[in-house]
């Protein structure tokens, strides 16, 4: 385990295994919250829990069509429809399921490729994307469903080297949490607006 973790620490480019992974560690934690209320909120979004859950699958769905298509103005014009009437477990299936896309697509891509977000952007960054929603929101999930959870330091910080290049050193885990205003980092208030760097020639 601690090999595996240093090796992506240490990896320059974020792949389809750190989606797999990065997925296997929402399902983990989720999965025995499914039969709990998921009309509450996630965290301090807006969304409810469905909500947030349902639109990690649509985000990352969306990555693996940009990935797959290449376009290089725009966001492929289609977007992933969660039934209403799904309960948790299903919806949380699907963002799996939705993350299993995204990794094999990255994988299939050639490192050279480049697609459309707000620039051209390489298959590692729609990888490192994918990780980011998925750990971020699960961390949302993870306060509304009043379960006891932190982010993988090792996913966290390939995230973090690959869409902030100014992060400040520290803690991975913190620092992902802190420059997407989810927490204070020691003496630096919680940022009220942030953005990330996937976008590379």
């Amino acid at each position: 385990m601690r090999a595996a973790r240093a090796a992506t620490v240490n990896r320059a480019t974020t792949t389809g295994a750190d989606v797999r992974a990065a997925a296997a560690a929402m399902t983990a934690v989720l999965r025995s919250a499914v039969g709990r209320d998921w009309t509450v909120r996630a965290g301090d979004l807006d969304w409810s829990c469905w909500t947030t859950a349902a639109h990690i699958a649509h985000d990352l769905v969306a990555y693996a069509g940009q990935v797959a298509g290449r376009p290089d103005d725009r966001y492929l014009p289609f977007d992933l429809r969660v039934r209403a009437d799904a309960p948790p477990a299903e919806v949380l299936t699907v963002a799996a399921a939705a993350a299993g896309m995204l990794a094999a697509t990255v994988d299939a891509a050639e490192p050279g490729d480049r697609a459309w977000h707000w620039g051209p952007c390489d298959p590692g960054g729609f990888a490192a994307m994918g990780v980011a929603e998925i750990l971020l929101h699960t961390h949302d999930l993870t306060r509304g469903l009043d379960l006891d959870w932190s982010p993988p330091a090792g996913l966290c910080a390939g995230v973090v080297r690959r869409l902030f290049p100014d992060a400040p050193g520290g803690d991975p885990a913190p620092v992902l949490l802190w420059l997407t205003g989810r927490a204070p980092l020691g003496e630096r208030p919680r940022r009220t607006a942030w953005t990330w760097q996937a976008a590379r020639p």
